[in-house]
């Protein structure tokens, strides 16, 4: 159904159960999932949160400053690449870090045309420190790479299988929004993604499908038209 991806995936739910740090079932299974998507001559870009180790906007407590926070932000994306780089090796999966800050010891610096050409050569490429600049999420990061690449969809892995009214994990009642416009998203104040990752998707006319992280399989029935998700789109 889709030829060319971008997989956004939480900080938090690579954490699974734990507070802070890995769950590594998930990310095996997550890495698992990404090795299945390769054999089906996907391009694959991947954009990780770092709100397992810190999120920087909830950091900055008047002892350290947002932009410092948010710099230690990128740095938490950074080892989940690394991460994720590490275990798709042990796949015999060929990828590569990118990052758009400078940490040449560990990673490639983030050009568009190199970036452009790993996928061309079919290597999984992982973005890092998203979009190097304090104040932007790394959701708004996956979008504007997204639009860099040429990618058809986001995927937007979350603790949850979709957008709903209220939080399905605290209430029982929670009515799933199987399909929702970029404005009608805005104007519900949904928090899934911000704002602004919102906005510039809408100008791209760039697809969101929101699904669970913790059932990472789903990945490949997204892909094959099926699964459990909730899309945004211009088309609702």
């Amino acid at each position: 159904m889709y030829k060319n991806i971008m997989l956004k995936i939480s900080g938090e739910s690579l954490a699974g159960s734990n507070e802070q740090g890995f769950d590594f079932e998930v990310l095996n299974e997550l890495s698992n999932s990404i090795h299945k998507l390769t054999q089906k001559n996907l391009k694959i870009s991947i954009v990780l949160g770092g709100g397992n180790f810190i999120r920087g906007s909830s950091f900055s407590n008047g002892v350290v400053d947002r932009v410092t926070s948010d710099y230690m932000g990128m740095l938490g994306t950074v080892i989940n690449s690394l991460a994720l780089q590490s275990n798709l090796k042990k796949l015999g999966v060929e990828s590569r870090v990118m990052t758009a800050i400078s940490i040449n010891r560990v990673a490639e610096p983030y050009i568009k045309n190199k970036a452009s050409n790993h996928l061309e050569k079919n290597r999984v490429v992982i973005f890092a420190s998203g979009t190097g600049n304090p104040f932007f999420s790394t959701d708004t990061a996956a979008v504007l790479r997204a639009s860099e690449m040429k990618s058809d969809v986001i995927l937007k892995g979350t603790k949850v299988d979709g957008i709903y009214d209220k939080d399905p994990i605290s209430n029982s009642d929670a009515k799933k929004i199987s399909s929702i416009s970029y404005t009608d998203y805005l104007n519900k104040d949904i928090k899934v993604m911000d704002a602004t990752a919102i906005s510039l998707a809408k100008d791209r006319s760039l697809p969101i499908i929101i699904f669970s992280i913790l059932k990472s399989s789903n990945i490949l029935d997204i892909v094959d038209g099926n699964g459990s998700y909730s899309i945004i789109n211009e088309n609702n």
